[in-house]
């Protein structure tokens, strides 16, 4: 390490708000360069190749094999996929001298489906899956995490490509085991949830989640079964209908003052003559209708109401899901003066819907069913109607996945309870279909000598992301904590004694034996910081294994060395003489 290109830091840098953020920087492995974007030093890159060698590992050990493109792509493949609009502005677009338009590759699907157009042209090249590590560059808003949320970040992508939707599955199940295989090397804990494939298309999806507070995903699992889910892709279980004979008809009453929920639940349980005959109302008695703008990546603006359950919330992610590639946006004061016919505070359905008045396209949650009677605004200011029943007083023109999720609810397979938690999205694999082959014409002959147009598959993980959620998931008040096929070596050894002490030549001894015996050895000679601060970077570091040349090895009789497991804590004085054999086996656990 005397010579080694490292800085450690006992300090959290300002920016950092993630464990993997701050150590992986006071460690000495990566520092920042530009908001989002990450310069890598020799600790850092060492981890980086070997995360990245696992991954290309088992992506060859499944058959699958390696091409590269580059990053810098032009317009035309993306234009045609209709992507060159819908990523919006998180898409780097660029001109080069001419004026001809490119972008940095966010994804690679348009350019994998061009390269088996160009050499494939008979069923007898496919099932065929070909994949690349490659860096991706998309400009987030607020990059920040570090390594888990930049704008240029490293992903092995990959893609299969097949005749029909038979070998579609095939291949999905074999990247699928592949994931599993190259997730337990990594030692990521991880759990595979039902996703919406987004702006990639396509129809089955799953993403590969490290469970972790820190994760920006939110997913549910049940407490019964193995039913997992993104929230974005959790379905409602949807009530029976109710029979509309014999419901009270809807009556419209003065609720003055009572432009939120928690106002009319208690303007209506303290008012005599509007009280439930058999208990209080509450929130989910009510009908709360949100409107919102749709922003299209044409740019039009198009106004959407929802109507949910009054004792639950929008669920911006689950609601940008549904919507995208259009992004959803605040309704503001001046569209509501757009549209007098909404009552700020008092909306109902009356108002709502595309042959209504105000041509406002009206989804809601799937909870509303026929039947079920509802308190809702009577779209005048300080009015609301008591008992307006979903398909006898209004129908909506379809429903939406758009409310919240909670613990509890009940689980849309076997009807368990669920519970919720947090993730980092570490791998997505996707079955695309046919979109990407379509838009670009891809075609192949079958047995027939037709042209059929293949079915393809997506398979994305994440290499600098594992690389930070293995960090999240392995380190402790003091530092990292390498798994040891990912740690930037096997052993740390630390050599601590006086400049003309027997530590110096007794490390440098032991450094060279476990080297020659096949050891990745990283060696604290340093002379001018303390023991103390010595110990310190290699708890800091985290690499598995630490052995310490100290006092020990001054003892004439029997020269010692201590040798401490930095996951457990454990400590062990260890002869000298057995240092290398004792190492070695400790590394093969």
């Amino acid at each position: 390490m005397s010579t080694l290109f490292l800085r450690t830091l006992r300090d959290d840098p300002a920016d950092a708000e993630v464990a993997s953020h701050r150590l992986l920087v006071r460690a000495g492995y990566i520092r920042r360069a530009a908001p989002g974007g990450f310069s890598w030093l020799p600790l850092g890159w060492l981890v980086y190749r070997n995360v990245e060698r696992i991954v290309r590992e088992e992506m060859d050990a499944a058959g699958f094999q390696e091409v590269h493109f580059p990053a810098l792509l032009p317009r035309e493949p993306y234009e045609a996929t209709g992507r060159w609009t819908e990523y919006g502005d998180n898409l780097f677009r660029l001109q080069d001298r001419k004026g001809a338009d490119f972008l940095l590759a966010p994804t690679h699907e348009e350019m994998f489906t061009l390269m088996v157009k160009d050499i494939c042209g008979s069923y007898k090249d496919l099932p065929l899956s070909i994949y690349q590590i490659q860096t991706k560059y998309r400009d987030e808003a607020r990059p920040r995490a570090g390594l888990l949320r930049g704008r240029e970040f490293v992903m092995k992508d990959s893609y299969s490509f097949d005749l029909d939707e038979a070998g579609l599955q095939a291949s999905y199940d074999q990247h699928r085991a592949a994931y599993i295989s190259l997730f337990d090397r990594l030692e990521l804990p991880y759990v595979i949830v039902s996703a919406m494939s987004g702006a990639m298309g396509g129809s089955a999806s799953e993403e590969f989640l490290a469970p972790m507070d820190v994760g920006e995903d939110t997913f549910i699992r049940c407490t019964s079964c193995d039913y997992a889910a993104n929230v974005e892709a959790v379905m409602t279980p949807t009530p029976p209908a109710i029979s509309l004979d014999g419901l009270p008809a809807a009556v419209v009453h003065d609720t003055p003052d009572t432009p939120t929920i928690a106002t009319l639940v208690d303007f209506v349980n303290n008012e005599p003559a509007l009280r439930h005959p058999d208990r209080d109302w509450t929130a989910a008695d009510t009908l709360k209708n949100v409107v919102v703008n749709l922003k299209h990546p044409d740019g039009t603006i198009e106004p959407l109401a929802i109507g949910l359950p009054g004792d639950r919330d929008v669920d911006m992610k689950r609601l940008e899901a549904q919507v995208a590639p259009a992004e959803p946006e605040p309704f503001g004061e001046a569209d509501f003066a757009k549209h007098p016919s909404l009552a700020k505070g008092y909306i109902g359905p009356g108002v709502l819907g595309s042959e209504s008045d105000s041509g406002i396209r009206y989804l809601v949650d799937p909870r509303i069913v026929e039947g079920t009677a509802w308190i809702t605004g009577a779209d005048s200011p300080g009015h609301h109607v008591i008992d307006l029943v979903a398909g006898r007083d209004f129908t909506p023109d379809g429903t939406i996945e758009a409310a919240e999720i909670r613990d509890g609810d009940v689980c849309p397979v076997c009807g368990a309870a669920v519970e919720i938690a947090r993730g980092i999205e570490i791998g997505h694999i996707f079955q695309l279909g046919r979109k990407y082959a379509e838009a670009l014409e891809l075609r192949v002959q079958d047995e027939n000598g037709k042209p059929v147009v293949p079915t393809m598959g997506s398979y994305g993980v994440g290499v600098t992301r594992a690389l930070a959620a293995i960090a999240e998931a392995n380190h402790d008040d003091i530092g990292l904590v390498w798994p040891r096929e990912v740690a930037p070596a096997d052993v740390h050894v630390v050599i601590a004694g006086k400049a003309n002490g027997p530590q110096i030549p007794a490390g440098e001894q032991l450094a060279a034996d476990l080297e020659a015996a096949g050891l990745r050895v990283l060696l604290d000679d340093r002379y001018g910081p303390s023991p103390g601060v010595k110990f310190k970077d290699a708890e800091l570091i985290g690499v598995p294994t630490i052995a310490v040349v100290g006092r020990g090895v001054g003892d004439e009789e029997n020269p010692t060395i201590e040798v401490k497991d930095r996951r457990s804590g454990d400590r062990q004085d260890v002869a000298l003489a057995e240092a290398v054999a004792h190492l070695e086996a400790a590394c093969q656990v």
